[in-house]
């Protein structure tokens, strides 16, 4: 498949047929390629830039109102997983004739899902519908810095009956402010939580939030810090807090990459952020009081995260509740050989990326193991969904 700037993605798997020429991806196990064992959706989880495609690719669907289209071909013979010394081409010839081909097309928004680009009250963001006139539970979702608009997984919660709202609060052209700063404080949190609550099509009482990475901040804070109520919050891979005092309401941070002291580098030069977010080095007056935390909370650890001492937030904001005696409303997920992006399940993991090309071109590390990652994410979406349907589909927690 190509991705949406025309890179070549591919994976390839051996699977010798039965008597009768069958193969059944839900029972029989691949014995080589780029997976091993029964994996029914190993030839998506498992895609990697094609050889000779550009460094630090990373897969992310940017249009959610387009499909990807993937092209799955079944050929004659095994062929060698691609090197870097010949092109998709010529691994075809080797592995023989196509035998049979189709497109599939992937999805991340069912039918009758709306979406619709929010641009008031100073929020920035977009909001997914369900089919049909609700009111439906809803979730605020939060990235991290890299910035922008991510749309990808509210589509897929809104295809599961929960509306949401994908906020961006950094990085975006229509925030005002510097794109390396995050310019918005408190009473913007505040303010989109409460233009979703709001909504004639969100049940108002039933609204969480989520986040990932930096977002996990964001949502420990506004949970704990700010006059609103939400009914659960989840988190992935994220701090407890933020090496810079996050800006009020008129104010701004600091630039990310303005403080490079916590940075570390392997030995190819990539990037990791890891010790930025150890919670050692983040002021106690930085770090959300999670300890005020009055509605169930989801923490998914990837416990290879090279990109944030994930474990060791985890271990923090545990004790915390603990200590205040809600020791009930915590629950932690946690993989090993996981890494950063835990995403929506089947979504190829990138252990490293491009981070940013300007003014140098610089690669992050993300961590992840092809197969646990793979395994993490599928088991960490059926999770999530269980804990969005019990917690805001659900009965009133006591």
């Amino acid at each position: 498949m190509h991705n949406e700037d025309g890179d070549l993605w591919e994976a390839f798997s051996h699977y010798n047929t039965d008597g009768r020429g069958v193969v059944n991806l839900t029972r029989d196990e691949s014995v080589g390629g780029s997976y091993v064992g029964c994996e029914p959706m190993g030839l998506f989880w498992a895609l990697q830039p094609a050889p000779g495609e550009r460094e630090g690719l990373r897969l992310r669907k940017k249009n959610v109102e387009t499909p990807y289209s993937v092209q799955l071909s079944l050929l004659e013979g095994h062929i060698p997983v691609p090197s870097s010394h010949g092109s998709n081409k010529e691994q075809r010839q080797r592995g023989g004739q196509e035998l049979a081909a189709v497109t599939v097309e992937r999805w991340y928004m069912a039918p009758g899902v709306r979406r619709i680009e929010i641009r008031q009250n100073r929020v920035v963001g977009t909001l997914f519908l369900p089919p049909g006139p609700g009111p439906f539970p809803a979730m605020v979702d939060l990235w991290g810095m890299g910035g922008g608009l991510i749309e990808y997984r509210s589509a897929l919660f809104a295809s599961r009956g929960f509306a949401s709202l994908s906020l961006a609060y950094f990085g975006h052209k229509d925030i005002p402010g510097p794109l390396n700063t995050i310019n918005v404080g408190d009473a913007y949190f505040k303010t989109a939580f409460q233009f979703l609550q709001d909504h004639p099509q969100v049940c108002g009482d039933r609204v969480g939030i989520m986040g990932l990475s930096f977002g996990v901040y964001l949502a420990l804070r506004i949970a704990t810090q700010i006059d609103v109520n939400p009914r659960c919050v989840i988190g992935v891979n994220g701090p407890i807090g933020n090496i810079n005092k996050l800006s009020d309401s008129d104010g701004m941070t600091k630039s990310f990459e303005g403080d490079q002291k916590h940075w570390s580098y392997d030995e190819e030069g990539y990037v990791s952020f890891r010790e930025v977010s150890m919670p050692n080095n983040i002021p106690h007056e930085n770090k959300a009081n999670v300890e005020n935390l009055c509605c169930p909370l989801l923490y998914i650890v990837g416990e290879d995260d090279l990109s944030c001492a994930a474990i060791e937030n985890a271990d923090e904001i545990e004790k915390k509740i603990k200590d205040a005696g809600k020791s009930h409303l915590f629950t932690r997920l946690s993989y090993p050989g996981a890494g950063h992006l835990i995403e929506p399940p089947y979504t190829p993991n990138a252990r490293a990326s491009m981070w940013t090309t300007q003014p140098k071109k610089l690669i992050t590390l993300w961590g992840g193991h092809l197969v646990p990652h793979a395994a993490a994410q599928e088991d960490a979406w059926k999770r999530t969904l269980e804990f969005m349907e019990r917690h805001l589909r659900g009965k009133e927690y006591k």
